[in-house]
């Protein structure tokens, strides 16, 4: 089986560290003296719960007049009282106001064990109409560290109106993180080789593969496999009551729209005002995914090196397809001859970290002309700057330590949300891949450690219509490599409230980073309750 490199993150964390780290944007300092990275994937016709008849899910279609007001308006799912009528106890602290939040590993056994979930509030101005709960994507960033950066993340506006929520999932970052390998070990991990060439290479891969998935079952116990989407997303409800609001109002980017869509299968009845900016197609398999993402990072990257063509003296050649053929042939020789570091603990730069430092760099536009310097100083020896944007993704420091979990949270979730599809034919598969995407498809033509995942998902959901949702308002940008357009067309379709606006650009999610067009809408919506038109295109 051949590995992936690893799952491909998809969320707005991956685009605040590469601004900050790249372009010298201010930051503000976690909470706990920390920093996570990110670490890759949503109107209302919903049900009223998951099809599998889950008794927990606590989506009523209608509200409750519960008299508590800890519960909110919203009907309390039966056996979760205790949680959901929690009080918050808020503190100071670096960027804004921190508590924690109690939830049930298990949602079918609630009085078994429980786990802590990190919170931080940015309060509103003087206006304040409720709580904004953000998140990321990832799987594997962190929502308090994307609270912190508001400032980057909404506008003025918004942030007049809303306390500004962000949480870390469970098993990510501050919230009972899933930690399978060392830093050590994720060094070895990341910076293997991604594209074994022949029987030994390919059985090393599979079993460090195997490995990997053996220590995240002997590491994080039960909550292994409760870390999915479902999971977060019935957290993120119980959030809402504790934080006293009938219905959750929520901006999710890349991967925390899959968070979003799953939370308004089950709850649509508690859904506010919903921002999903870089959707994520909650109805894709593994495969498709992938597929997706490859054809998405190939198109990204051609841009990006017609970009380079045009700004002359490219360092990968003279046209689009002698550029495209310049970055194979630059990963070809590094994977014969890594190019040694003499400021980074990973002690050389890899295929596997070279492709990771291309890789980010397409996540937004304004990092193309830094991965330009980076190509060229290291075919002149020097990785250090191809490292850095390595680092970037990995949410990585030079001296080999991590700032949190996100690189192995992603295939926690990953594995739980999209099950390996074991009966597929790889040889076929990696045929179809690099169809798609010469450049890529080999790097993300296998089924990583998913292959060897010791636990299945708890409960999986058969739609997300969102039925009796209000409106939910889908993002996509036409050039998108993480989350390609087509996701966020069919998102809007699937949901029967799903509003689909359109930036046609580059990059990886839109609001806040396109255009006014873009951002006022976004804006009205989130603070008059102004649907934008559907169909709107920036």
């Amino acid at each position: 089986m051949r590995r992936r490199v690893s799952p491909l993150a998809v969320g707005g964390a991956v685009l605040a560290l590469l601004v900050a780290g790249c372009t010298g944007a201010p930051s503000t300092e976690p909470v706990d003296g920390t920093r996570t990275g990110d670490g890759g994937t949503q109107s209302p016709d919903a049900g009223t719960g998951s099809d599998d008849g889950d008794s927990t899910s606590g989506a009523d279609d209608t509200n409750g007049t519960g008299d508590d007001p800890g519960t909110a308006g919203a009907e309390v799912p039966a056996g979760l009282e205790t949680f959901y009528e929690q009080d918050l106890a808020w503190e100071g602290c670096d960027g804004g106001e921190c508590a924690t939040l109690t939830v049930p590993v298990n949602y079918e056994e609630p009085d078994g064990g429980t786990i802590e979930l990190a919170l931080l509030r940015v309060p509103a101005g003087d206006s304040k109409q409720g709580s904004l709960v953000v998140n990321p994507g990832g799987p594997g960033g962190s929502g308090v560290d994307y609270a912190q950066q508001a400032g980057l993340v909404l506008s003025d506006n918004v942030r007049e109106f809303y306390d500004v929520v962000g949480f870390d999932p469970r098993g990510v970052a501050r919230s009972a993180p899933i930690e399978c390998y060392d830093d050590a070990q994720m060094d070895v991990y990341l910076g293997s080789d991604p594209t074994p060439d022949d029987a030994a290479e390919e059985a090393a891969s599979s079993e460090m593969l195997m490995d990997f998935a053996a220590h995240c079952e002997d590491n994080a116990g039960e909550l292994l496999g409760f870390v999915s989407t479902v999971e977060v997303a019935r957290d993120m409800d119980v959030l809402r009551a504790a934080l006293g609001e009938d219905q959750l109002d929520y901006l999710g980017a890349s991967y925390g729209t899959f968070i979003g869509a799953t939370y308004a299968e089950l709850f649509p009845a508690n859904v506010g005002r919903f921002v999903l900016d870089g959707a994520v197609d909650p109805t894709m398999s593994s495969l498709d995914m992938g597929l997706g993402q490859a054809a998405g990072f190939e198109q990204a990257t051609r841009e990006y090196v017609q970009s380079c063509v045009d700004g002359g003296d490219c360092p990968l050649g003279s046209d689009v397809d002698s550029g495209m053929a310049g970055i194979t042939d630059f990963l070809n020789e590094l994977d014969a001859n890594p190019i040694p570091l003499e400021d980074d603990a990973a002690g050389e730069l890899t295929e596997g970290w070279g492709v990771l430092g291309i890789i980010v760099a397409m996540y937004d536009e304004a990092a193309w002309p830094i991965l330009t310097t980076a190509l060229r100083s290291a075919q002149d020896g020097d990785a250090s700057m191809l490292m850095l944007l390595a680092n970037i993704y990995a949410g990585r420091s030079s001296d080999g330590t991590y700032d949190g979990n996100s690189m192995q949270a992603i295939t926690a979730v990953n594995c739980l949300d999209r099950a390996a599809e074991p009966d597929l034919d790889p040889d076929a598969v990696l045929e179809e891949f690099e169809e798609v995407a010469p450049t890529f498809g080999r790097y993300l033509a296998g089924e990583g450690a998913c292959a060897y995942w010791p636990v299945e998902a708890q409960t999986v959901l058969q739609d997300y219509d969102g039925e009796g949702a209000a409106p939910i308002v889908v993002i996509g940008t036409t050039r998108d490599p993480a989350t390609p357009y087509e996701w966020a067309v069919s998102l809007a379709d699937t949901l029967s409230s799903g509003v689909l606006l359109t930036y046609d650009g580059d990059g990886h999610t839109a609001y806040g980073r396109s255009n006014d067009c873009i951002d006022d809408a976004v804006d009205a919506y989130l603070t008059e309750g102004t649907v934008p038109e559907d169909g709107l295109s920036c």
